[in-house]
């Protein structure tokens, strides 16, 4: 019965293209050696000695260059070729993140940040357009899910030889093996999997395939991004506002903290992948699936109003963990399925600039609610925060009308 079981979950991984694999190793070779974010804050304050306001003033020069980046990566993906952007993004980030550790002046580590930022963040839209090229329509949302799999297992691995880098060597070393990875997996990349030439005939099919985009079109790709910008936002306060809330409210140690997300891991790499074959499978709408994952983000705020038990902190993570598996894999292929023939990149930067966006406002929204009503202050986020869920959960209502008139 077990090995009945583990061939069924070994079956969700099947049918996938050698470039979609190469792809998904490249991409757990670059997050886990991705270990300055971790510990760029701690970085800034404790090494460099920078104000509270001067570390803010960096990490929006560092948001700024993620969503300046996410645009360019996504235009010249479609002027170049996503294979050129992503070979470019990843060697000159490498590059860069040597550099970086050397310069120590505010202003430098401001437009320094901005600067390594949006080269790195070209990458992204342009790893998204390759996996809409590699990978076949029908297991298209199964390959998101894949590449977020290594991210997540990439992200688990790397803080913790971050730590062990920093206990050993110092923070320069985490420079060094930030530039390293980048580097080498994009030599991997390069090596193994080899540029899609278009063809002639291709080009010309796409300058007859693309048409400009409707009213109604353009309307219901912006609606999609709000709601992806909100749900976004809701997700993020699990690096920021509620580690805080679970230390200053129920006297969790890092330890307990880092369990929980352990937890939220473990269960997105377990799970993710049968509950996206069974949707994919079964051919569920996805604004469908996307609405039940707004609705689960923004519970998991809600529940956190009732704070006479610490297990509300548990059924919290546990609702925030399933609407990841319901809205991030089926986002991205509805993004890239919504997008004109030759002009992929565009759309996918759009989208990855709602999540760098949200990146930035959902800290910053989140300590300023905290900060001003003192008190009350995490009570309010809660209500302010599912409250912005329960619009993206309304959105994806609306949406879901707007789809059914589009096709009748």
């Amino acid at each position: 019965m077990l090995r009945n079981a583990f061939e069924r979950y070994i079956s969700n991984f099947s049918g996938f293209s050698r470039e979609i694999w190469i792809l998904t190793i490249i991409t757990f070779i670059n997050r886990a050696g991705t270990m300055v974010l971790p510990f760029l804050s701690k970085y800034l304050k404790e090494n460099q000695h920078f104000s509270y306001g001067q570390v803010g003033w960096i990490m929006v020069g560092f948001g700024l260059g993620s969503m300046l980046g996410s645009f360019l990566g996504g235009k010249l993906s479609d002027k170049m070729g996503f294979y050129k952007i992503m070979i470019f993004s990843l060697f000159t980030s490498g590059l860069l993140f040597f550099a970086i550790q050397y310069i120590t002046s505010f202003w430098g580590l401001c437009i320094g940040m901005f600067v390594i930022m949006t080269i790195a963040d070209m990458f992204r839209p342009a790893m998204f357009v390759s996996l809409g090229t590699y990978a076949k329509p029908e297991n298209r949302a199964r390959a998101f899910t894949l590449v977020r799999l290594a991210i997540n297992l990439g992200f688990a691995a790397g803080p913790a030889l971050g730590g062990l880098i920093i206990m050993n060597i110092g923070y320069g070393g985490l420079f060094w093996v930030d530039g390293a990875t980048c580097i080498l997996a994009i030599t991997v990349f390069a090596l193994l999997v080899k540029e899609r030439k278009i063809t002639a005939e291709e080009r010309k099919a796409t300058a007859i395939l693309y048409v400009p985009s409707s009213f109604a079109r353009k309307k219901i790709f912006f609606i999609f991004l709000f709601v992806s910008f909100a749900t976004a936002m809701l997700f993020f306060q699990i690096f920021s506002t509620l580690p805080l809330y679970q230390h200053e409210m129920y006297g969790w140690t890092e330890f307990q903290t880092g369990l929980l997300m352990t937890m939220n891991g473990f269960l997105i790499f377990l799970l993710e992948m049968p509950i996206v074959s069974y949707f994919e499978r079964k051919k569920v709408n996805k604004i469908k699936l996307i609405f039940w994952g707004s609705l689960m983000m923004a519970s998991s705020f809600y529940v956190l109003l009732f704070n006479g038990w610490s297990g509300v902190l548990i059924i919290g993570m546990l609702l925030i963990t399933f609407a990841e598996m319901f809205i991030f894999p089926f986002s991205n292929s509805f993004a890239l399925g919504r997008a004109s023939k030759g002009r992929e990149g565009t759309y996918m930067a759009m989208f990855t600039m709602s999540f760098s966006l949200a990146q930035i406002g959902s800290s910053k929204v989140g300590m300023d609610i905290i900060e001003y009503y003192k008190q009350y202050g995490y009570h309010n986020n809660w209500v302010f925060m599912g409250s912005l869920g329960m619009t993206a959960v309304l959105a994806t209502i609306y949406l879901q009308k707007l789809l059914r008139e589009e096709i009748s």
